[in-house]
């Protein structure tokens, strides 16, 4: 399976998804113009990568700062992440935010809430 490593801009995170080691990331700022069509090659991607994961997923999001349309897409894709979880099998997310950012702690603790995944929150 091929991974994903998309750059990151102004208005982008960087993206990148290993398969082979079972690591997802996503950090920066994700302010797409249009969240749906930016986020589709990953969430595609997660889709496929939850039928076959390897023993050990870990999802690490740096995010400064998302809008709504983005917090939409992450939530889509810790859902299609859920079948590995419930397959028994080791997940992670670890959620690092500024130790001053409480909404983006918050986010965090909100999307832990939401999704049978386990979060790791570290505030740096």
């Amino acid at each position: 399976m091929e991974s994903i490593s998309i750059p990151g801009t102004l208005k982008t995170p960087t993206i990148i998804s290993d398969s082979e080691n079972g690591i997802i990331e996503i950090k920066g700022r994700s302010n797409p113009e249009n969240s749906s069509q930016f986020y589709k090659p990953l969430i595609e991607w997660v889709e496929q990568y939850s039928n076959n994961p390897p023993e050990k997923t870990t999802i690490n999001i740096k995010l400064e700062h998302f809008n709504t349309s983005s917090s939409k897409c992450i939530l889509d894709i810790f859902k299609k992440l859920e079948p590995i979880k419930k397959a028994n099998l080791d997940i992670l997310v670890n959620w690092y935010y500024e130790e001053d950012d409480e909404e983006m702690m918050e986010a965090g603790e909100t999307y832990g809430t939401m999704t049978v995944i386990p979060f790791k929150m570290i505030g740096y």
